[in-house]
């Protein structure tokens, strides 16, 4: 009886397991098709009907890309709730880590330690340049009167 449930259980959770990557997959496989095959193929096709060769527009790009928004935003958040999962041990049902007795659950850190009570040293600084002697603090400013 226990192997019956435990088999119809796995039947059921095949999708809850696996709508993650196949969400990927599908996204790549729709994104090198627009990108890549279709375009490849509309030019080939065009140029074998002798028409004039006109550029694809992408079909996931129509509309905003809102395909590429909205697949972003649902493979964006399964990731971040896969990795929510697995920090919470629920990925396997497993129990969290726990650390092994011999290690310490807080981290040892040292005290501190008093610094002297020597006064600090002022830092050297250099003497203010000394002012050029062909201008003076009381002549006139200069302008350039040049017309280049």
């Amino acid at each position: 009886m226990a192997e019956i449930i435990e088999e119809k259980k796995k039947d059921e959770d095949w999708m809850q397991k696996k709508w993650r990557p196949a969400m990927g997959w599908m996204y790549m496989v729709v994104c090198f098709c627009d990108m890549v095959l279709f375009p490849v193929a509309w030019a080939l096709l065009q140029a074998v009907l002798k028409q004039p060769v006109t550029q694809w527009n992408p079909l996931t790009l129509q509309g905003a890309g809102l395909f590429h928004l909205a697949m972003g935003a649902v493979l964006g958040i399964a990731a971040w709730g896969r990795t929510q999962e697995k920090v919470a041990g629920a990925a396997n049902n497993a129990p969290p880590p726990t650390l092994p007795p011999s290690m310490p659950t807080t981290p040892s850190v040292p005290a501190p330690v008093p610094m002297a009570s020597t006064a600090m040293p002022r830092p050297i600084m250099a003497p203010p340049p000394a002012p050029a002697m062909d201008l003076l603090p009381d002549d006139p400013p200069t302008r350039n009167t040049r017309n280049d």
